[in-house]
């Protein structure tokens, strides 16, 4: 059971950077920007104003957001280290069941995708299974940079609306 949005709205500022500070992957940022335009209608809303934030925000800031993700089945999943929020979307995604031959495959990739774009590979995995992921992961290395800079940027938009629809109801 979520929290109603009229909980979200009446939240002291410092509040709502706290709940909310998470559903951009650690960019507790996003909310302070978005505060001032409360009362949000519903969940909707408040995802269309913090996607907004986003987008206008400077390269340097949207490239400092990618990098704040974990990689899929990376270090931060073997340390325990992961937010609880992308360790149950990568549970979820069997992520934490792939066989050691799998953890490989996606390791090189990681450092692959890595190496090409300058931040971890990003991709809405509710729904997916690890199959679809790394085949994902495979297909993405052939963007150019621009274009993965932008397809990474839509990944973590449906992330957070996975999030924002977890945290509040309807």
């Amino acid at each position: 059971m979520g929290l109603e949005i009229d909980e979200i709205n009446n939240r002291s500022e410092a509040d709502f950077v706290m709940l909310l500070g998470g559903i951009f992957e650690h960019s507790s940022w996003v909310p302070e920007l978005v505060y001032g335009a409360r009362p949000f209608a519903g969940r909707e809303a408040l995802h269309r104003e913090m996607v907004n934030a986003v987008r206008q925000a400077p390269d340097l800031q949207r490239m400092a957001l990618l990098c704040s993700h974990p990689e899929l089945a990376g270090k931060e999943a073997a340390a325990g280290s992961l937010t609880d929020a992308s360790q149950r979307e990568q549970a979820g995604a069997g992520l934490n069941q792939c066989s050691a031959a799998e953890l490989q495959t996606i390791k090189t990739l990681n450092q692959a995708y890595r190496d090409k774009f300058d931040f971890p590979f990003i991709i809405a995995v509710t729904g997916l299974d690890k199959h679809q992921i790394i085949a994902a992961m495979e297909r993405r290395l052939d963007n150019n940079p621009e274009d993965e800079f932008n397809t990474a940027l839509g990944e973590v938009e449906k992330i957070a609306r996975i999030r924002i629809d977890a945290l509040i109801d309807g």
